[in-house]
């Protein structure tokens, strides 16, 4: 089984959505993220995933791999641009969007800031985990 979860630049969402799928799914469940540009890993991304206990520092962006892309069981995106703009796939490969926010958008004084990552990284640890549990692919230690 494998994961690819897709966003504008890789940097916020799709990291997020990585972190957490590794860390739930089963073992044997194969996990990347990418995105339609690279735009480097979002260091508020890094603290909040720091701060539920998930280190994804040692992650870099990627762009879309169309060679993954065609391998992938399932091609997930996490925002409108990259759902709009992702390559083609093969109809073996079932295509889900989620759609989140862009936090590296949220404006307003650090707080607020932190604020809306953490509110998007929530909702997409809620997101993830409810798709692994559907699929059967959720840890049973969680």
């Amino acid at each position: 089984m494998f994961i690819y979860f897709l966003c504008t630049g890789n940097s916020c969402r799709s990291q997020i959505a990585e972190g957490f799928a590794r860390l739930m799914a089963k073992d044997g469940v194969r996990v990347e993220s990418a995105g339609i540009e690279a735009h480097g890993l979002n260091p508020r991304a890094v603290q909040v995933m720091k701060e539920v206990g998930i280190d994804i520092s040692t992650h870099h962006s990627k762009l879309i791999d169309n060679e993954l892309l065609h391998q992938a069981d399932f091609a997930i995106t996490l925002c409108g641009d990259a759902r709009d703009r992702c390559p083609i796939t093969p109809p073996e490969v079932t295509r889900l969007h989620w759609g989140f926010e862009d936090p590296a958008r949220a404006e307003g004084s650090e707080e607020e800031i932190m604020a809306v990552f953490r509110r998007v990284r929530d909702g997409i640890r809620d997101q993830v985990k409810a798709f692994l549990a559907e699929q059967n692919l959720l840890r049973e230690d969680l």
